[in-house]
């Protein structure tokens, strides 16, 4: 055995993991593209190397939860709002609105009242039940 050269450094060598699908027996034969794939994609994925598909494939995955994320979220804050407006809040009146008495000429109102940027808003309700 021979050795070249009389410098020797203890370095840590770093290796970047290995993605092995063991769901599917290994193929010499390429993979056969899913149906509804468009062909351009498929032209132009044929065309990367083998780190930049896993680069594609980890990004499409993180998409696709990014995208399921965000419609589950939408469909609850919808479910949310249907939910939250009370049957009697006028369609002018914000869901956010919430209900306030005032006193006028000792006589109490229940007002529907929110902000609107730095402004307080208002819209009559109905008169307070004195029995309540």
């Amino acid at each position: 055995m021979r050795t070249v050269g009389s410098n020797l450094t203890n370095k840590t060598m770093q290796f970047a993991p290995v993605l092995v699908n063991t769901d599917r027996p290994m193929s010499y034969e390429p993979p056969t593209p899913p149906a509804d794939l468009p062909t351009d994609v498929i032209d132009t994925l044929n065309g990367y190397s083998p780190e930049l598909l896993r680069d594609v494939a980890h990004y499409a995955e993180d998409l696709a939860e990014h995208r399921e994320r965000e419609a589950r979220l939408a469909e609850a804050e919808e479910e949310d709002e249907i939910d939250e407006r009370p049957d009697d809040l006028p369609d002018d009146v914000p869901t956010k609105a919430t209900i306030t008495i005032k006193e006028i000429n000792d006589n109490r109102y229940y007002y529907w009242q929110w902000r609107e940027g730095d402004r307080v808003k208002s819209k009559y309700k109905s008169p307070v039940n004195p029995d309540e």
